[in-house]
């Protein structure tokens, strides 16, 4: 369903025979601006009604439906236009095609980066693009753009586009894999995407919308294909090939790495069946000689929405405006154990050295929050001799980057980030003092986990995709304490009320995601 915005149709002229519709670019950056506002704080319907049938489903696990309310409480907050969905506002992605018949008076790229940049500036989102100024320096451009832009020329007088805001986290989870004609065989390729599969870990949040490719004239075309089933924007494909080498879904084949997902024990970030919403398979014609296989994800921050211009008017994708329809009428109910973070960080040590790995807990207190630039910062910092700061070794760290602060409002969305990419940094904190807890999502490498062993040291996992719940209801205070110029990344001493978390690695050895599921 769209909905048809308050703007001027398209000039109907004609021109050397043809008849044209030209649209001012003033309307195309309107339409921009008007997509990525609602991408950032709406969800499509469709997918907060699979979040909802997570809690009718028996076979559902507790912490399943817990992750699940907490996606849909957040969905509740940020509909409220203020709290972004995610504090990782993402990268604007636009991808589309023009027909020949439609003219934009104007510059159609010009626009469309105006529409961008006047979203990121009039609202509560994130700068998150690097300008690499030498190979080694690089400065964030405070604008969210350079965007990424591919529009396609085709016929008619038409403009369809897809607008996408992709967060680091689920990009990340972006994979290809060259493989020989030897994987077309049902059992070995099932083995393969079932090994594949597990690599993605619950760092880009999930449940996660799951699309495979195998196939593809070129790399780029088999990855292009996999970020545009991972938006479900190739529904409509046939179910089968023919001898033009058209594209075709695999629906039997879709059906069965779905229920692959939810045998493997993963789950909504913390264990159960709900990995996956769905998945997407996706067959493309290929040379002989090779065999792309594309794998990637859009996370619980499902950020896409169409639009298309036509001799009718501009049109938007109308997205959910009232997510709080899809809570349960009964919650599933927790008992976390409560964490009083302004103890000494030995006394919090000693309350999380007594629960078992998997335990909710609920936070409150102070926390340091630090991310990857700061963490290379420490590292130079130890390199060269010098001591480091005492709040390191003081408090928890929360791996995290604020979006802005609403007005009013104590926090912007502050949802965690990744926290594998701090995981080269922990050994050398720990053996120092620092870093003796740890907040952030995803799961940990091997060095980690004997470091908390070795250094009485504990990973919290915390739920990834409820980023304005926590900047809304969580964070009470949010202070700047070192390293300013790096921005978002800077260090902050925030506090916390109930912070909801679990506790995924202790000081024994223990690894939720290691142990059998």
């Amino acid at each position: 369903m769209f909905r048809k915005l308050p703007l001027d149709n398209p000039e109907r002229i004609d021109c050397a025979g043809e008849s044209f519709l030209r649209v001012p670019a003033e309307s195309l950056a309107r339409l921009t601006e008007e997509a990525f506002a609602d991408v950032s704080h709406l969800l499509r319907t469709s997918h907060l009604e699979q979040l909802g049938q997570i809690f009718d489903d028996p076979d559902a696990s507790a912490n399943d439906r817990f992750v699940a309310l907490e996606l849909i409480k957040n969905a509740v907050i940020a509909a409220e236009r203020e709290f972004p969905s995610c504090q990782d506002t993402g990268t604007a992605v636009v991808t589309g095609k023009k027909g020949q018949n439609l003219l934009v008076a104007g510059s159609a790229k010009a626009a469309i980066e105006e529409g961008i940049r006047a979203t990121w500036d009039s609202r509560n989102l994130r700068y998150s693009q690097m300008a690499p100024l030498t190979m080694y320096e690089e400065r964030n451009t405070g604008t969210n753009l350079p965007a990424q832009i591919d529009i396609e020329a085709g016929e008619g007088e038409t403009l369809d586009l897809l607008f996408m805001a992709k967060g680091g986290g689920s990009a990340n989870k972006t994979f290809l894999f060259q493989e020989t004609r030897r994987l077309l065989e049902p059992d070995r390729l099932l083995r393969f995407l079932d090994e594949k599969i597990r690599t993605l870990g619950t760092t880009a949040c999930p449940p996660y919308h799951l699309a495979i490719v195998i196939g593809g004239l070129s790399a780029e075309q088999c990855l292009k294909t996999v970020k545009l089933a991972s938006a479900r924007a190739l529904d409509d494909l046939p179910d089968c090939g023919d001898m033009m080498g058209r594209a075709f879904r695999d629906r039997g084949l879709e059906a069965q790495v779905l229920e692959l997902t939810r045998s493997m024990g993963l789950g909504a970030q913390f264990g159960g069946k709900y990995f996956c919403h769905d998945v997407r398979v996706i067959r493309l014609p290929r040379h002989g000689g090779s065999l792309p296989v594309g794998m990637g994800v859009s996370c619980s921050a499902d950020r896409q929405i169409k639009a298309r211009i036509d001799r009718d008017g501009l049109w938007l994708e109308a997205l959910e405006r009232d997510p709080a329809r899809f809570l349960p009428t009964l919650r599933t109910a927790q008992y976390p154990v409560r964490i009083d973070l302004d103890q000494q960080i030995d006394a919090v040590c000693d309350a999380l050295s007594g629960l078992a790995v998997s335990t909710p807990v609920l936070l409150s207190g102070t926390m340091i929050v630090a991310r990857d630039m700061v963490h290379a910062e420490l590292a130079r910092m130890m390199a060269a001799g010098q001591p480091l700061p005492d709040y390191m070794t003081r408090h928890p760290v929360y791996y995290a980057g604020p979006a802005k602060t609403p007005s009013g409002h104590a926090s912007g969305s502050f949802g965690p980030t990744t926290a594998a990419r701090m995981d080269p940094y922990v050994p050398d904190l720990q053996a120092r003092g620092a870093s003796r807890v740890m907040i952030a999502k995803g799961n940990r490498s091997a060095a980690v986990v004997q470091s908390c062993k070795a250094h009485r040291g504990f990973y919290l996992g915390s739920v990834g995709g409820a980023a304005a719940t926590l900047g809304k209801e969580v964070i009470r205070k949010v202070e700047p304490i070192d390293f300013a110029e790096f921005g978002m990344e800077a260090v902050f001493r925030i506090e916390v009320q109930d912070f909801p978390a679990f506790l995924i690695i202790d000081d024994k050895g223990g690894d939720f995601f290691a142990r059998p599921q």
